[in-house]
Formats: C-alpha cells, structure tokens, sequence
C-alpha cells in the first residue's frame, strides 16, 4: 500500500492567508473570549484581500493591517523575497463592530450546519497521525529551518513537499521538494545540504517509530520543475481554507469540508474538528479499535453535536451510544475550554493535530 501526503512552507500563498485570518481571529477573542470570527483572505503579488465578519468589543481599535504585515514578515517576506510587507495593498470588506443584544449567550448555539471528521491510528509516536502525513509535516519543519541554519543556501519562504510512503516496507517511496531558492545560490549545495537533512529526519523518525526504513527513495526530487526563485503570492495567488487535507490528515482520510482558519473556536467547523479528533483519539486510546473515523455533524442552532458514525479499522461500527456519554460534545464546551489556548499562527502554518501538547490532543479518562 503506497499513501500521499503533502505539507507547505509558512510562505506559501494559501498559507499565508490561514495565517493572516487567524491572527485577528486571536486579536479578537484577546479583547472578547466569545468574539464572533468568520474570516477569509486571498493574496495575489502584493494584494491581500480580506473578507467576512470580526465581531467583539472594541473590534475597530484592532489594526488589521499591522496583524497581516506581521504575519508576512515572520513567514519570511521582505529583503530579497517580495512582496514586502511594508508595501502591500491590503484591501478589507469587513462587518466589524461589537457583538449584537445577547449575541455572546447565543455562542453556544451553531449559527451554521456542519460535518467533520476526526481520525485517530494506534502510533503513539505519531501522535496517533498517519505516518506518512506525520513524515509530511516533520520533514517540512526541518526543511523550512534550512533557511536560518544555512543562509548559504538562499532559500525563500515558500516550498511545498510531496512524500509517498510504502506501509508494505515502512519507508518512502518517493520524494519531492519544491524549495525558493535565490536563482544565484548552488542548486549543487541544496541537494547535498536536503538529502542530508531528509537522511537526518529518517534516522531520527526510526527511533520513534522503530520499524520506519530511514533509506533516501530512489525518486528522490528537487525542484522538478527548474529554478523556483519567484514564488509566494507573486508567483501564484493564494486563498485561505484551501490546504484542508493538509490541515486535517492526508488524503487517506475523508474530510467533512470546513476550514477551520479564519473561525473562533465557538464555530462548529472548528470546534468539531477538534471534537472529533479528541472522540477518534479516544477510541483509539481505549483500546476499542487500533484505528477510528469519527463522524459529527450538527444541526444550526442545535447546542450539541451528534455522533454519526465510529467507524474502526476492519470496518466494523461502535455504538455511538456508549460513546456520546463518555466526552463532552457542546459547542459552548469547546469555545470557552480552547480560546486563547494556542498560538493561532502556529496552528495555521503547522496544523492543530501534530503537537501532542495543545489542549485539545490531551486525553484523560
């Protein structure tokens, strides 16, 4: 069985707009904890565009444009790699202002329909992820720290990475990297310098995981395509909720559909994904199956979310029933137990299911 998984850099387009929306989304809920937050964001060369609602008290005072400047700066941008962030054109169609009469209490009812999913596999190394899309995110990390342990290399802030794992053998398939690279460095140097730190990465992820092949592919690819120096939003426009399979687990699991960037944490695309990854986790931890698909979907204006469907490893469906008592699967529960909880930032560049210490991936029974 050979599976895929992606991963992009912080400067990546798509990124970049996860990014700038769920930083005044935490600018939000630090002046309101159940600030209402449904935002989006699309970049192309130095335009940002952002669209939607911010609402909480004292929503006008928040400077939207340092928050979106910010982000493109700690990705990378400026100097060399344009745009600049003190040179872009950030234009808004927003609703901001205060919450309305009673609208805060009204948090805890979904103000939308909603369908997620959550996964959960028996590798506690993993942090219970699917191993080629815990590889993905492990070796994009590594990748993106080149840029400050080998300024030699000239690398830009953007660059995607593409892995195929054989489970049959426990080890890559193949590889591809597609890296910003100053048109003037060594393309010789990347290759030594990468396939040395993916050599390095392997070797590490065995300790871990014990059976993993820390063998380089034979399809091992850099840069496929040629020189990749002009990359980020001048290369290609970017949009934000586009990277949900990055976000959620890889392409082997279904995904219900929701962005979860740009949403507070009462909002039930967000809040159920993470819901349903704690109800999977749990199963799993219990020792029940050695794998689950949870399902939730909630109704609007519902308080609650159900639980469709359990689905373990051979096939077989847990009762629901027994489950739905055991965790507690209210709207209101997750936004007043996870704002402010975590760097959104973060979350938006490396996910919020590959840190086993964020709240939410904590489980005690």
């Amino acid at each position: 069985m050979i599976f895929s998984a992606e991963y992009v850099l912080p400067g990546h387009p798509d990124k970049l707009c996860d990014a700038a929306v769920d930083s005044l989304v935490a600018a939000a809920q630090r002046l309101e904890k159940r600030a209402l937050c449904a935002l989006e964001a699309a970049v192309h060369r130095n335009a940002v565009f952002l669209t939607g609602r911010l609402a909480c008290q004292g929503a006008e005072q928040i400077d939207i444009a340092a928050h979106v400047r910010s982000v493109f700066a700690s990705a990378g941008y400026g100097g060399p790699w344009i745009p600049d962030p003190d040179r872009l054109e950030i234009h808004t169609d927003l609703c901001v202002g205060p919450l309305q009469e009673n609208e805060a209490e009204l948090r805890a009812c979904s103000d939308d329909q909603s369908i997620v999913t959550g996964f959960a596999v028996d590798l506690p190394a993993t942090n219970f992820l699917p191993v080629e899309h815990w590889l993905a995110h492990r070796l994009a990390t590594a990748v993106a720290e080149l840029r400050t342990s080998h300024p030699e290399l000239q690398l830009g802030p953007d660059g995607k990475l593409l892995v195929l794992y054989d489970e049959s053998r426990c080890g890559l398939e193949a590889f591809s990297a597609s890296l910003q690279q100053n048109s003037q460095a060594s393309e010789i140097e990347l290759r030594r310098v990468l396939r040395q730190c993916v050599q390095q990465q392997l070797e590490q992820c065995r300790a871990s995981l014990g059976a993993l092949d820390p063998s380089l592919p034979e399809t091992f690819v850099i840069n496929g395509c040629g020189n990749f120096h002009v990359g980020g939003p001048e290369a290609d426009n970017g949009l934000s909720g586009k990277k949900l399979v990055v976000d959620a687990y890889g392409p082997r699991v279904p995904i219900g559909g929701g962005a979860l960037s740009g949403k507070d944490f009462y909002k039930p695309d967000r809040a159920g994904a993470l819901l349903a990854r704690r109800l999977a986790k749990a199963v799993v931890l219990s020792g029940a199956a050695r794998q689950c698909v949870a399902t939730l979907a909630i109704f609007p204006g519902e308080t609650a979310f159900r639980i469709v469907s359990l689905a373990a490893e051979d096939g077989r469906r847990l009762d629901p029933r027994r489950w739905a008592s055991l965790m507690d699967l209210r709207l209101e529960a997750a936004g007043d137990a996870w704002t402010g909880a975590a760097d959104l930032v973060q979350l938006a560049r490396h996910g919020h299911f590959t840190d086993p210490q964020l709240p939410w991936e904590m489980i005690r029974f």
